[in-house]
């Protein structure tokens, strides 16, 4: 009786001591962020042997990791990322970044670019552990069919302006770039280790094959050792030869596939002139030097137009057409005029085709802007066509470039209209590379596409919710859509204006087919004949399965006919993720490989096995590496967050309910992982749109750009919900009342959600429906409203001042979901306002608006606080100082998130209130008290 007395006694005793280290788990705290990591820059071998990896925290030194397909380890490599691995796959490179902790320090010192820890290389000899590393390295290449790599050393640099830079500097330094001295060029061949050098290089570039190395040399004025020009290194004849004499700026190099063609462009004009216009350069084997090809006065080259050091240069897969920009040659600046007395102003005219803002914001783009042109550099007396224009700036051409004609479009003409329609209507027109000559096609609201072989021209136009095909050769046009029977826009459009194209698989190699996606399935069509074949055979919409083309070669140009179409799927029922599989051509039912309650990511395939990398995840899961031969036997190859196993959790579910209209939603539940339905838990409500299809989504514990951390709050003790909503045109605060409330109604039906404290955050357009919800009702026990619209009325006619656009398009057309001007329906605007309901709030509310806010106008949030605080509501404001819309510096999104869980705990938990919230942060004590400390 004694031992079954003592036995019981240490049954108890195992028992308690399991149950409490069970309860032992901690919740996340401020702390666990800067190391929490994530799988980036992975790669597989062409011959699937190897594997490389970057595990990398989000704050500090980052890993490389080279497996075989086996799971073995070859090598670790510190702070290494950027893998490239070459395509005889016996050799991977990679950059090796400073310590975090020097980088840091030299920022602390305010230390010169020039004198911040540099770059380190990394060459690794695949199949063992062997890793050489070259010092102080800016950039390298590695040709893409050979072992050769092209490396340069660190130099001054000069830093491009920003896009919205319109100072006198920023213009002088884009239409008249300076001269750069460079540094050391080594070419190496990976397999025999020989090397050469070259000196004071600045740009350079290796051919695809690996026999060619050009590159452009700025020497010092005063030296007389190395001439400044372009050198072409070829490599099997270990031989240099001048192409180009000169000191200037040499860009856009360029080698043809085979290897035996160079183009490039460059001025070389004095260093203190205040334009310099740039020529075009073209080099052959059968040639002792680069000639000019193209310049100013050339014929073909409009007047007073000049070759763009900016646009891009390329052959043609055949390497018979040479592509090329020109663009107007540039004022220059008035010298004579001093800045002190030259009045500085915008001048806004209701003509323009863009606000003033928006043409400021894009002013570097536009100084930058080239028009393309084409010529044949082998033909005899070879022309030069012009084929953009500033009436027709837009080209798009097939993916070889041989095709005889690119497709211009243009929304000239058209561009007011934006302001309020959010798109254009664009017009599309063949122009012919050989003549020049122009045939236009069509006007539509929708995107166009040329087919990778060049015979036929693709577009959804969005009035007519229709795909159209039109055949080149003998100007045929064909709606693809009406053999379908089925809808091709999108068929849960909730916004006013036109739906969108779910979007194009991809086309086969000589454009035999095109794949176009519906809501569930993929269709496949002769683009000659408008022949509709549902390729996925209708069990997508038969089974509720969203079934997309994941490509799994990044550089793929077709869809290759002799491999399967690897179909990524998502049950819209359940939220599961999975694969299925057919071969292009063939005219069985899909196979399914795999569907699980998963995310997948990133699947990529080795070029020559059937190899395959990807990620893996759920919400409980961290999104880990595998290795498949076939995605149904895999290996998994990382391991990262192991310490999430230290902390209390959580788990994810769906839940579903009806609204008071009837209408059918679900949304996101997510509990602690130490849930106990005995208890009562404090509930967050966050939403944005439409949530739902995220269910297997893994969200690392991060400091927040200014949504809610719904991990993070998990851990600690909170239920988090994330509701679907769908949008009645005219009144979107009315929908999220209805979708919303009526979700949180259905879950206080369980006795383990305190109905006493349940909190909304939201961000954006998520800020506006918090901050619409709170006038309508009182249930809410605390609102967090990041970046809010509060005032319809004046928000309408605001500008989005990172990209200077005017929001109009956004309530007539689009998000906001109005869908009529201010003066047509004043009530709307009005009725959708929470400015105008506020006098009802009872629920202390959170508002952050950053001053530096590019979407919504930084005073609407404002508006809001000051409206409050006359009524004697509780509020309070977060003010970001430069910050955007959503936070971007970390230091920010730290402190944001701390008191984010100060603002809830307190008025959902009973915590003490921050002194930042209880007596604020007076501004003579900006930057030395955060007021964080709890008040006791």
């Amino acid at each position: 009786m004694r031992k079954l007395l003592l036995s019981a006694c240490l049954l108890l005793a195992i028992g308690f001591h399991v149950s409490a280290q069970k309860k032992a788990k901690k919740p996340l705290d401020h702390t666990v962020f800067d190391g929490w990591q994530s799988i980036t820059g992975q790669r597989i071998s062409n011959d699937g042997k190897w594997i490389g990896y970057v595990i990398k925290p989000q704050q500090g030194d980052a890993e490389l990791i080279i497996k075989d397909a086996k799971n073995a380890t070859l090598v670790k490599i510190p702070r290494a990322d950027t893998i490239k691995i070459s395509s005889d796959s016996k050799f991977a490179v990679c950059l090796i970044r400073p310590f975090y902790k020097d980088t840091r320090q030299a920022k602390i010192k305010k230390k010169k670019q020039a004198d911040f820890p540099k770059d380190t290389l990394g060459i690794i000899t695949l199949g063992s552990s062997s890793v050489s590393k070259v010092p102080a390295i800016r950039s390298f290449k590695i040709a893409e069919d050979a072992a050769v790599i092209a490396y340069l050393a660190t130099a001054d640099t000069l830093k491009k302006p920003a896009p919205g830079d319109t100072s006198k500097k920023a213009v002088a330094a884009t239409v008249a770039p300076p001269t750069l001295e460079g540094a050391d060029l080594t070419v190496k061949k990976l397999k025999t280790g020989i090397a050469r050098t070259f000196k004071y290089v600045t740009e350079y570039q290796v051919s695809k094959n690996g026999k060619w190395v050009t590159f452009a040399v700025t020497a010092p004025i005063k030296q007389k050792e190395t001439v400044s020009g372009l050198y072409l290194f070829d490599l099997e004849k270990n031989s240099v030869k001048r192409l180009s004499t000169g000191r200037g700026n040499y860009h856009n190099i360029s080698i043809d596939d085979a290897g035996r063609q160079v183009a490039f462009t460059a001025e070389k004009n004095p260093e203190k002139a205040l334009v310099k216009p740039f020529k075009l350069y073209y080099y052959n084997t059968a040639k002792d030097s680069a000639e000019v090809i193209a310049a100013v006065g050339s014929a073909g080259i409009p007047n007073n137009w000049a070759v763009s050091g900016d646009g891009k240069v390329s052959f043609s897969k055949s390497g018979n057409s040479l592509f090329f920009g020109t663009a107007p040659i540039p004022k220059p600046a008035d010298t004579t005029l001093a800045d002190f007395e030259v009045a500085k102003l915008d001048i806004w005219n209701y003509k323009d085709d863009y606000l003033q803002p928006q043409q400021l914001k894009n002013l570097q783009t536009e100084l930058k802007r080239s028009y393309l042109a084409v010529i044949k550099p082998e033909e005899t007396n070879a022309k030069i066509i012009q084929l953009g224009s500033k009436a027709i700036p837009e080209m798009l051409t097939a993916e070889n470039k041989d095709a005889r004609y690119v497709l211009g479009l243009t929304d000239t003409g058209a561009r007011v209209s934006a302001q309020w329609e959010g798109s254009t209507r664009q017009q599309a027109i063949l122009i012919d590379t050989r003549s020049g000559n122009h045939r236009f096609i069509n006007a539509s609201l929708g995107r166009y596409y040329i087919s990778p072989q060049g015979n036929y021209v693709l577009w959804f136009d969005a009035k007519d919710q229709a795909w159209y095909c039109y055949t080149i050769a003998t100007g045929q046009k064909i709606n693809l859509s009406k053999a379908t029977g089925t809808k091709t826009g999108d068929e849960l459009n909730d916004v006013p204006g036109y739906p969108s194209a779910y979007g194009v698989a991809g086309w086969t190699a000589g454009d035999k087919a095109v794949f176009i996606y519906d809501r569930y399935d993929i269709w496949r069509f002769d683009p000659a004949t408008g022949d509709a074949l549902n390729f996925t055979k209708g069990i997508g919409r038969k089974n509720k399965l969203i079934m997309r083309y994941d490509q799994t070669d990044p550089e793929q140009k077709f869809i290759p006919l002799k491999e399967p179409m690897w179909l990524l799927t998502q049950n819209e029922e359940t939220r599961q993720w999975g694969y299925f599989r057919k071969f292009p051509e063939t005219n069985n039912l899909p196979e399914k490989v795999t569907m699980a309650p998963m995310s997948y990511d990133n699947l990529l395939k080795a070029k020559n096995a059937d190899a395959y990398i990807y990620t893996k995840a759920s919400y409980k899961q961290s999104p880990d590496l595998y290795f498949s031969s076939d995605l149904k036997k895999e290996i998994k190859l990382s391991n990262i967050n192991i310490q999430q196993n230290e902390y209390n959790w959580g788990t994810a579910e769906l839940v579903r309910w009806t609204t008071p209209k009837g209408y059918q939603s679900q949304g996101i539940l997510y509990k602690p992982e130490d849930f106990d339905p005995a208890k009562k838990y404090p509930m967050i409500v966050y939403f944005y749109e439409k949530l739902s299809d995220g269910l297997y989504n893994y969200i690392a514990p991060a400091p927040t750009p200014s949504r809610l951390p719904i991990s993070f709050f998990v851990s600690n003790g909170y239920l988090v919900f994330a509701p679907d909503i769908s949008y009645q045109t005219g009144h979107p605060g009315a929908s999220a009342v209805e979708f919303v409330n009526s979700g949180v109604e259905a879950l206080k039906k369980n006795t383990w959600v305190d109905a006493a404290h349940i909190g909304l955050q939201g961000q954006s357009w998520g800020g506006y429906q918090v901050a619409y919800l709170i006038t309508q009702t009182n249930m809410y026990a605390a609102a967090w409203a990041g970046a809010p619209v509060a005032n319809m009325t004046s928000a309408y006619g605001g500008l989005r001042w990172e990209s200077g656009l005017n929001r109009q398009f956004q309530y007539e057309k689009s998000q906001s979901r109005i869908g009529a001007t201010l003066w047509e329906k004043p009530e709307l605007y009005i009725e959708n306002s929470p400015l105008f309901q506020l006098p009802k709030v009872k629920t202390p509310v959170m508002i952050m608006s950053n001053d530096a806010d590019g979407a919504v106008p930084w005073y609407q949030g404002i508006e809001m606080f000051t409206a409050l605080r006359r009524l004697g509501k509780p509020v309070w404001l977060l003010q970001y100082n430069g910050e955007a819309h959503n936070l971007v510096l970390r230091q920010n999104r730290k402190d944001i998130t701390i008191r984010e869980q100060q603002f809830f705990d307190h008025f959902l938990k009973g915590a003490p209130m921050p002194v930042w919230m209880d007596k604020g942060v007076p501004a003579v004590d900006k930057g030395k008290d955060l007021g964080l400390e709890l008040e006791k």
